[in-house]
């Protein structure tokens, strides 16, 4: 069957699935059920249940559950209360003054929870009605939130890298290390622009803030410290070789539940929802990198992911080039599935083009990561817009509007990522190796 029917093929049973509202794990499976029984010979149902049982018994997926579940225990505990406490003295000079709360909160609770979701949540329940009544801008204060909560997507633990690495076999540290500087990079890229805009416009008159002496602010800083110790004993731990991504994600729950004891806001009804929220997560990406694995197989009977490869490398496209078809590729892409969706459904055929060019596979999991983050805030899928929508009950057009310039910025970013790639890969090259992801 020639390659151009095979892909309309494939496209019209994954639309006419996720068009009829199944789950994106079963409509994957379905799709490859397809392919399978039109290009391959043999039980299909025999080679489901091998594939799908292998990709869902790797021991390196055994981080993401737990990471979800270190960030679900924190999300029902104050700590969104005391990081605005910690956070908004020593942002209030600023220029931009506490509209940088939303985009610091949001890089350090990034570092604590691999989700943009409950990022989102946790820093925008603590800051919207704070900005609000000091009346900052308010297209400002969603814009930045919705823009700064896609940091949870790069900075570790990240459940998308986590996702990519195991659909691609590459180190989950390694890839955690490869989004620190990316992500703190893009971090102040966002503060740069609130420094800037509330510089030049006219609409920037927010209620002053009170001055503080050094030592009031230190003494408020002491609300940061809980965080910031748990951030350093789960980073720190992979950093010094001590503990793999999974055993780091483990000694990260203990910390959180302590962390949770210790603020009284652990009882066992906060306990019992965590660990539900956690499964449902956990169980929905799990599916879907199921799903993914059997999609993989099929069109490897296909022969596409090849073909496709072939075809783009008589293109003769530079990696320049490549990089940008891929990025108006995943943006398109993201307008009609979430992040973690687009990145397994993607990898079969992607990859091996990546590979061929010759891009340094964990540089091209920061690239993928920054293109999954626009997704995050375009509609009509943007998970991070419905989100806001929920807490500030504005419109989805409005809200949209409001985050197009991190839009933007993130944009850019990709660019700075390809004329300086070190910023990916001076890390996790030099980080100490210690036992393996």
């Amino acid at each position: 069957m020639d390659q151009a029917y095979v892909i309309i093929l494939f496209l019209f049973v994954l639309f006419a699935l996720l068009g009829s509202g199944v789950w994106v794990g079963l409509a994957l499976v379905g799709v490859a059920y397809v392919g399978m029984e039109l290009f391959a010979s043999g039980p299909t149902g025999d080679r489901m249940a091998t594939t799908i049982w292998s990709a869902s018994s790797s021991w390196t997926l055994t981080a993401l559950p737990l990471f979800i579940w270190m960030g679900e225990i924190l999300f029902r505990t104050r700590l969104s209360q005391d990081m605005f406490r910690g956070l908004a003295p020593w942002m209030a000079r600023l220029p931009g003054g506490l509209v940088h709360t939303n985009i610091v909160g949001c890089t350090v609770f990034a570092a604590v929870s691999g989700s943009s979701a409950a990022t989102l949540t946790t820093v925008g329940k603590m800051s919207i009605p704070e900005l609000r009544k000091r009346e900052y801008p308010e297209h400002m204060v969603i814009g930045t939130l919705a823009g700064a909560a896609t940091l949870g997507l790069m900075i570790p633990p990240s459940l998308t890298l986590i996702v990519y690495g195991v659909s691609i076999n590459e180190s989950i540290i390694k890839l955690f290390f490869a989004g620190i500087v990316p992500g703190l990079v893009l971090a102040s890229m966002f503060m740069a622009y609130v420094g800037i805009y509330s510089t030049v416009a006219g609409d920037w008159k927010p209620v002053k803030e009170a001055a503080m002496s050094f030592g009031e602010k230190m003494k408020n800083s002491k609300f940061l410290i809980p965080v910031m110790c748990l951030i350093t004993v789960v980073i720190g731990s992979m950093f010094l070789g001590f503990a793999t991504a999974t055993e780091a994600a483990a000694i990260g729950v203990i910390g959180a539940l302590v962390l949770a004891g210790v603020q009284g806001s652990l009882n066992w009804g906060t306990f019992a929802e965590s660990l539900m929220g956690a499964t449902r997560t956990s169980a929905m990406i799990a599916l879907i990198l199921a799903g993914a694995a059997f999609l993989s197989l099929a069109m490897g009977f296909t022969g596409l992911p090849r073909g496709l490869a072939d075809a783009i490398a008589q293109w003769e496209l530079s990696r320049f080039e490549l990089l940008m078809v891929l990025l108006v590729f995943y943006i398109v892409l993201g307008c009609f599935l979430d992040g973690i969706s687009s990145v397994v459904l993607t990898m079969a055929i992607v990859e091996p083009m990546v590979r061929e060019a010759g891009i340094d596979m964990i540089w091209f999991g920061i690239f993928i990561v920054v293109v999954v983050e626009m997704a995050q805030i375009t509609p009509p899928i943007g998970f991070n817009l419905f989100v806001l929508q929920g807490m500030t009950d504005h419109e989805m057009g409005y809200i949209a509007r409001a985050a197009i310039p991190m839009f933007l910025i993130m944009v850019l970013m990709v660019f700075v990522l390809i004329v300086f790639p070190d910023i990916a890969t001076w890390l996790p090259e030099n980080v100490r190796q210690g036992p393996n992801a």
